[in-house]
């Protein structure tokens, strides 16, 4: 239904598509600059960054189309329309997710791609069969991690009615985090995105397996493959958090 009455105005859609690449491609012309400036960021070369920013970029794009409506869970509840969801013969989550759905949110997912397909032109790699099964993994892992975490922070909002920016601190600030190599980063912070809010499985670690570069922190090897087992977690967490804040919702009362 949202996508019909999307492209019933074809001409508007197309702008809001062609305004959206260029406002997420000024994320990468930052990087470029910073380039003109230096060969390297540390250690890091700028396609070996650029691959980074890509992989970040088309997981989080991906996963804000197909559930970034969720953040809008703590409106519903506010309002009381949460109840119109919970007695209709569907699950709440799709039909929170389906909200407002846009295809307007494909202009970062289709700009990553852009830069990514430039990155791996521009790659030194050693290409094996490993590696090469990495990067389809990491992106599908990566969009299930930021999904996962989307779904998780709005499930706050049972509870803390006003957390969307806390959720965006991890969603797109956690992206942004992403963006730039692991080495300019204290290793504290490093460790937390590993063993905290696992961001770091969505590129960071198996980047590291495919450009063959040293981990800052000493993790065994199985880390770098390990991007489907945090997936995996962060889906199991983020609907058992979703549960709980179902049971514990109470309505408005009116």
């Amino acid at each position: 239904m949202w996508m019909r009455s999307m492209m019933a105005y074809r001409a508007s859609f197309a702008l809001n598509l062609v305004a959206s690449l260029v406002t997420h491609s000024l994320d990468f012309v930052v990087l470029v600059i910073m380039f003109r400036h230096t060969d390297r960021l540390g250690g890091w070369s700028l396609p070996e960054t650029a691959f980074l920013y890509a992989t970040a970029a088309f997981s989080l794009g991906t996963a804000n189309l197909l559930v970034g409506s969720a953040e809008g869970l703590g409106a519903r509840i506010r309002s009381g329309s949460l109840d119109t969801m919970l007695i209709r013969p569907a699950p709440a989550l799709s039909q929170l997710c389906a909200e407002r759905f846009t295809l307007r949110r494909l202009g970062r997912p289709l700009q990553a791609v852009a830069v990514l397909v430039w990155s791996l032109t521009a790659l030194d790699v050693h290409w094996t069969w490993d590696r090469v099964l990495l990067v389809p993994v990491l992106l599908l892992c990566g969009t299930v991690i930021f999904g996962a975490v989307y779904v998780g922070g709005a499930t706050v909002q049972f509870w803390w009615g006003e957390s969307k920016e806390i959720q965006n601190s991890f969603t797109y600030g956690g992206a942004t985090l992403l963006h730039y190599p692991p080495t300019i980063f204290a290793k504290e912070l490093v460790a937390a995105v590993v063993f905290g809010v696992p961001l770091a499985f969505v590129n960071w670690l198996p980047t590291l397996r495919i450009l063959d570069r040293p981990d800052p922190l000493g993790l065994p090897t199985a880390f770098q493959f390990a991007s489907p087992v945090a997936a995996a977690v962060c889906v199991l967490a983020a609907g058992l958090a979703w549960r709980a804040g179902l049971r514990a919702y109470r309505g408005t009362g009116s």
